[in-house]
């Protein structure tokens, strides 16, 4: 049973570049910056899901991830109007739908609903799932070709150059968030 769940990360060192976004994208009057976060109830989605509250006008959280916390996630989802909440463990789903139900938030689960989260068009996506599990969900956000905010070093650890080849070939744009992936 696939269903969506959206979870935000981010560092303060995204926080100059999600800002500049912010900004280029509420220069283009036609819409807001659109944000999705795998990994939100992490201290890297916390982060940015934080940096998104500042600029509620800039910044629309589109999708939110996390893998068992239906209670924080169903919480961030709706404080920040996300489209989309996944919760990564089909037993948590219940939980998260209850949580959810009467707010307009879409909720769902499972690994591929996750995959599924991180394929909704966004303009920049927080890759902060940790470990192997956020291979496959961040492989697929750099198929949209926009940008990958990436804060799971296991995509270059574990699958760098098939990673780096797959990011070129789409297009997208690449951004390290964590000290270990800019050295």
């Amino acid at each position: 049973m696939a269903h969506a769940v959206s979870v935000s990360s981010g560092t303060a060192r995204l926080s100059g570049a999600a800002e500049a976004d912010a900004v280029r994208a509420q220069s283009d009057a036609s819409r807001p910056l659109r944000l999705s976060v795998l990994g939100a109830t992490g201290s890297i989605g916390a982060s940015t899901l934080d940096l998104a509250a500042r600029h509620p006008e800039r910044i629309e959280v589109v999708a939110l991830t996390a893998q068992c916390n239906a209670r924080r996630l169903a919480e961030l989802a709706v404080a920040h109007r996300a489209k989309l909440a996944v919760i990564g463990d089909d037993a948590h789903y219940a939980e998260l739908a209850t949580l959810l139900a009467g707010t307009g938030v879409r909720a769902a689960a499972g690994a591929e609903a996750i995959e599924a989260a991180a394929r909704e068009p966004a303009d920049c996506l927080m890759a902060a799932i940790v470990g192997a599990a956020g291979l496959k969900p961040t492989f697929a956000a750099a198929e949209q070709g926009s940008r990958v905010a990436l804060a799971n070093k296991e995509c270059l650890v574990s699958a760098g150059e098939i990673f780096i080849r797959h990011v070129g070939q789409s297009g997208t744009e690449l951004m390290p968030v964590d000290s270990e992936h800019s050295g």
